[in-house]
């Protein structure tokens, strides 16, 4: 039986039900999982909602759809195939178009899946139809559609007259921004089962970067995607199938010629950009992008412990450990803050330097799971039922 790609990254934290019973997706006995209560603050939540804007969505599916902001516009999508384009400052539509193959007998969701992105020109999303739609950034049309490889889980990138997607069936592929033809392929070892989401590539100097699912860091030349380097951070262990997954599906950053990546089931490591030898690595293991800022690295963990560690050498500054198994957000800063979001739709300030969660506010019972993203010092948040939200001060 193929596995691969059957399990959600929310699946290991959000199958409670089953876990609390002791019995295990593949047979034997597994440790409970306690949710912990949402901390009680004894501050007011500093900011307030400025818009909203409502878009379609399903609470009851994971999804990795989340808002860009290209252009003081917000670009949102919903699953089924509804896209808007949002005035940043106003939360009012500018155009609002539907993907969907809908007619007088029937309606086909589109299945948008991959992200949001966005240039000068376009807007790219993914599908799990295994599709690419390139929109008119200026009204919504569609420019052109292209079949991919395969699903389409991570935000596609658009790079030097191409866009790069990366497919679930081990592809990466750069198509032409002009027409969708493609212009190179190259093909990602993919292991017989995986966790559902993708890493979104990164960009640097001509080079592409990316984790893959089978625990490397690997860079492309954006021009032919021929490999670079490859690096491995994360290695299979453990006796158990979910304890094998080793896959790298966080976003990397680069910054001062390091990239910085971390894996599930495994570490985070600073690479050298030139050639992916490891300049240090420390044992922590993630499927959440993390964020950068100054001397530190802020990450959740996959049991949803939140480090402040040091930029050189990875050392723990501190960890906020309150919001144990809670399918937090990818954390962003804003302000003097750290910011992550969770399943059931609050929204937590963190002080910076201590770990201490200051403040929360419900921003949707629906819930938070995709990105949280921030613009002209708004934080720019859609919940699973796809509404669309701006907070900060007014």
């Amino acid at each position: 039986m193929n596995l691969r790609k059957y399990f959600l990254t929310s699946t290991l934290v959000v199958s409670l039900t089953t876990m609390a019973t002791g019995c295990s997706l593949f047979g034997g006995e597994v440790d409970t999982i306690e949710v912990s209560p949402s901390p009680v603050t004894q501050t007011a939540f500093p900011f307030s909602q400025i818009w909203s804007n409502s878009l379609s969505g399903n609470a009851k599916i994971y999804s990795q759809l989340s808002p860009v902001v290209n252009d003081n516009v917000v670009y949102a999508a919903g699953r089924t195939g509804q896209v808007k384009a949002i005035d940043l400052s106003t939360g009012n539509t500018k155009w609002n178009i539907d993907l969907s193959n809908s007619s007088l007998f029937r309606s086909q969701s589109a299945l948008l899946s991959g992200g949001v992105s966005a240039d000068d020109k376009y807007v790219y999303l993914g599908s799990e139809r295994a599709k690419l739609y390139t929109l008119d950034k200026n009204n919504g049309s569609v420019v052109w559609q292209q079949d991919t490889k395969g699903e389409i889980v991570a935000k596609p990138i658009s790079t030097d007259d191409m866009v790069i997607v990366r497919t679930t069936s081990g592809y990466l592929q750069a198509l032409s921004q002009e027409n969708g033809n493609e212009v190179w392929q190259t093909n990602l070892e993919v292991p017989s089962l995986t966790l559902r989401g993708q890493s979104t590539p990164a960009l640097a100097y001509g080079a592409i970067i990316l984790g893959d699912d089978s625990g490397h860091v690997n860079a492309y030349f954006a021009k032919d995607g021929q490999l670079i380097w490859q690096q491995r951070i994360s290695q299979p262990s453990g006796s158990t199938e979910i304890a094998k997954l080793n896959d790298v599906d966080t976003t990397p950053i680069i910054d001062q010629g390091l990239v910085y990546a971390i894996g599930y089931n495994g570490n985070i490591a600073a690479l050298d950009l030139s050639n992916g030898q490891t300049v240090w690595k420390k044992s922590l293991s993630s499927t959440h992008s993390f964020v950068i800022e100054q001397n530190h690295i802020f990450v959740v963990d996959q049991d949803d412990n939140i480090y402040a560690l040091a930029k050189n050498g990875g050392a723990v500054i501190w960890k906020q450990s309150d919001l144990l198994h809670r399918q937090l957000t990818d954390p962003i800063i804003y302000q003097n803050y750290l910011v992550v979001g969770d399943f059931e739709g609050y929204l937590y300030l963190i002080d910076i330097n201590s770990g201490e969660v200051i403040s929360k506010t419900q921003v949707s019972s629906s819930g938070l799971a995709a990105d949280l993203t921030v613009a002209d010092n708004k934080i720019i948040i859609q919940a699973k039922n796809g509404n669309v939200y701006a907070y900060g001060q007014k």
